[in-house]
């Protein structure tokens, strides 16, 4: 299925989804619609990539063999539970990070903010931005959950669905966790242990959580056999590795105008990712020292990130990242070899991961 026929039907399980909360929510008053509108704009926009991966496990499964069969409505529900956690993920980082902007559009908790302050209400606006924003998460994984039970009520596939999901949850949170510890133990850990404690928090938090999750549990709910899974998680896994890859590079090095994000923003948020584990390798210690000492500083002018670009680029760790990518790129393609996949799913999941690992935003 193109990619915009399952964005079109993800899109509309949400909308549905949401009319009926607002329904149901209508009775807490005017400050909670605007609780719910901010859920709601968090939900506008994005790749859907997750939606699409879940979608491709799926169909790599119910249709080997039966390439007539049809999306049921459980899939779509399921499709939109990933994107509504997605967006409770994007929510929390955004605040652990101080980011500014999301898709081009001020965060969560910046958005809150500025309603308080259209508002004309008294107290701390920024506090309340970022208070709100916690809540905000939370309310989106309870959404989440709900249309993951909608999904699963008297499946067949329920019991590994939901085991599936929930470890999903975990990983992404102890990734999570480990991301932002990283950022302080980095300097009492030994250096030669950086790059391998980089790539633990890329597995955690985006690889399995990205790709290989949405494409096991899609699978799961077409009634995956243990081949068929393996298959799919021998797929997925290395092409959520080199996903997050490529986004340590647009990290960096990324368009603005196409991200969404301003440049450099992992050099002000301080993220110790695989590309700067890769490249204090290299340098000097005079350089090392001034990458150090101005990574992670969110006052970072343009002037110093292209400095500091600049100093990136004079080794060879965007080219040993490329490197990474495509032999990252080769492992997915071994697996899509194994039997048991529908052969035209087979080349969705070509396609997906192209598109996955030379995106630009």
């Amino acid at each position: 299925m193109p990619s915009s026929l399952v964005a079109d039907a993800v899109a509309s399980r949400l909308d549905d989804f949401l009319r009926r909360t607002r329904v149901d929510s209508a009775r807490f008053g005017a400050d909670a619609a605007l609780f719910l509108d901010a859920a709601e704009q968090t939900l506008r926009g994005g790749k859907r990539l997750r939606a699409r991966f879940c979608h491709a496990g799926w169909a790599a499964v119910a249709r080997d063999g039966n390439t007539d069969a049809t999306e049921p409505d459980a899939l779509w529900s399921l499709c939109a539970a990933l994107e509504i956690f997605q967006s409770a993920a994007l929510v929390h980082d955004d605040l652990i990070d101080n980011s500014d902007t999301r898709r081009g559009r001020a965060a969560a908790h910046r958005a809150l903010e500025q309603r308080h302050r259209a508002a004309g209400w008294t107290g701390d606006a920024e506090a309340f931005g970022r208070s709100s924003a916690v809540l905000l998460g939370d309310l989106l994984i309870a959404w989440s959950d709900d249309l993951l039970e909608e999904a699963l009520v008297a499946h067949p596939q329920a019991t590994a669905v939901r085991a599936e999901y929930a470890r999903m949850r975990r990983d992404v949170t102890v990734g999570q966790m480990l991301d932002i510890t990283e950022e302080s133990a980095w300097s009492v850990s030994p250096p030669s242990q950086l790059l391998e404690r980089a790539l633990r928090v890329a597995s955690l938090k985006s690889a399995r959580y990205s790709v290989e999750e949405p494409l096991a549990l899609g699978a799961l709910l077409a009634g995956a056999d243990a081949g068929q899974l393996t298959a799919l998680r021998d797929f997925g896994h290395p092409v959520g590795m080199a996903f997050q890859m490529r986004d340590d590079v647009l990290g960096v090095f990324g368009d603005p105008a196409v991200t969404g994000k301003p440049a450099g923003d992992d050099l002000r948020e301080g993220k110790r990712t695989a590309l700067i584990a890769l490249v204090r390798e290299q340098l000097p210690d005079a350089d090392r020292d001034r990458l150090d000492s101005r990574l992670g500083d969110p006052e970072l002018s343009p002037a110093e990130v292209e400095s500091l670009q600049a100093l990136i680029r004079r080794t060879s760790a965007l080219e040993r990242i490329e490197g990474m990518i495509t032999d990252y790129t080769r492992q997915a393609e071994a697996a899509l070899r194994s039997p048991g996949l529908d052969p035209a799913a087979v080349e969705d999941l070509r396609s997906l991961a192209l598109a996955a690992v030379t995106r630009a935003a």
